[in-house]
């Protein structure tokens, strides 16, 4: 039998370097009351707004609400929204080291429009060109110091193809990682999909999955999502692919055969960042020690519970943990 308390509780000795691309969550609260005269639209009544660290800072701050200590590397803008970022990167205890700020970037922003509970509008600035020749050689310096002069647990690539993760910065950071026996994992996009060679843990989701293989895999087949994600382990030298399926559940897959783990019945409200929190969980269950697919239950677990909150939120560790004692032990 696991136990659990103990797993979380190394948790807290933990540090985890976390590279991506990082962003502003911004919300706009308030009521509609109205439909505006000179469209069919609501008139939103705005009472509330507030900025929350989003992308790879949001994988940063589930990592901190599990116990352990996130070290986030990204490149913002040198603007108005990346001003705001390293605040509010300083308002929650995250650490800027990481972290570089260029005129050529901007600071990718997503304001959410809510009524209640009601989501109306999503508006998106960014840029998702690749960082420029000189910035990537300056990014990769940044991270390689931080890899040699930390301690480091584990990497995760949370990558959201907004360019701060090039292929070379994941060449350089998975060579260096490998050879230091750090495992490394990737929430991955279309852009780079096949150039995470020689990861330990892969995990898209199931659209994901057909979009970087340009193949249409039947999704009540589980079958046939192995033979997909056979196709990454032994093409791209992975060691473990964790097909995320929504309301099917995870499957694992390290190349021989897999594991398909239920999902839980929730009362789903947002599934905002629940990605995040599936790394999050899963890279920290990795470097204590647990076997990958019962971390991947334990991340499965945890991708359930932030999809009942509204917005883009961290998990809770003692709920995690009161779940995991009482649905996998």
């Amino acid at each position: 039998m696991i136990n659990f308390q103990h797993i979380f509780d190394k948790f807290n000795d933990l540090t985890v370097m976390v590279i991506g691309d990082v962003m502003i969550d911004a919300y706009m609260w308030g009521k509609v009351n109205r439909i505006s005269p000179e469209a069919p639209v609501p008139i939103l009544a705005s009472a509330q707004r507030e900025h929350r660290l989003g992308g790879a800072a949001n994988v940063a701050l589930n990592l901190q609400a599990l116990g352990a200590t996130p070290l986030l590397c990204s490149v913002i803008g040198n603007d108005r929204e990346g001003e705001v970022f390293m605040k509010t990167l300083g308002a929650n205890g995250l650490t800027q080291l990481g972290m570089l700020a260029d005129s050529t970037r901007i600071t990718t922003t997503k304001t959410r429009v809510i009524a209640g509970t009601q989501h109306l509008l999503r508006i998106d600035e960014e840029t998702t060109k690749p960082l420029h020749e000189n910035l990537e050689k300056a990014f990769c310096a940044r991270i390689e110091q931080l890899i040699t002069s930390e301690k480091i647990d584990a990497i995760i690539f949370e990558d959201y193809d907004k360019g701060a993760i090039t292929p070379g910065v994941i060449r350089r950071v998975v060579a260096l990682a490998n050879a230091r026996k750090i495992p490394t994992l990737v929430d991955p996009k279309k852009r780079n999909f096949l150039e995470y060679r020689n990861v330990t843990l892969f995990k898209p989701n199931f659209k994901e999955l057909c979009e970087g293989l340009k193949e249409d895999v039947d999704k009540q087949s589980y079958d046939a999502i192995f033979e997909a994600a056979r196709k990454i382990n032994r093409q791209m030298g992975v060691r473990y692919v964790v097909v995320t399926l929504s309301e099917r559940g995870v499957l694992v897959s390290d190349g021989e055969q897999y594991s398909a783990i239920p999902a839980a019945l929730r009362n789903i409200t947002d599934v905002s960042g629940a990605g995040d929190t599936v790394i999050s969980v899963a890279s920290l269950c990795l470097s204590a020690g647990m076997a990958t697919p019962m971390a991947a239950a334990v991340a499965n677990l945890a991708g359930g519970l932030v999809c009942e909150k509204v917005g883009v939120v961290p998990v809770d560790k003692k709920l995690l943990l009161e779940e995991c004692v009482k649905k996998l032990a």
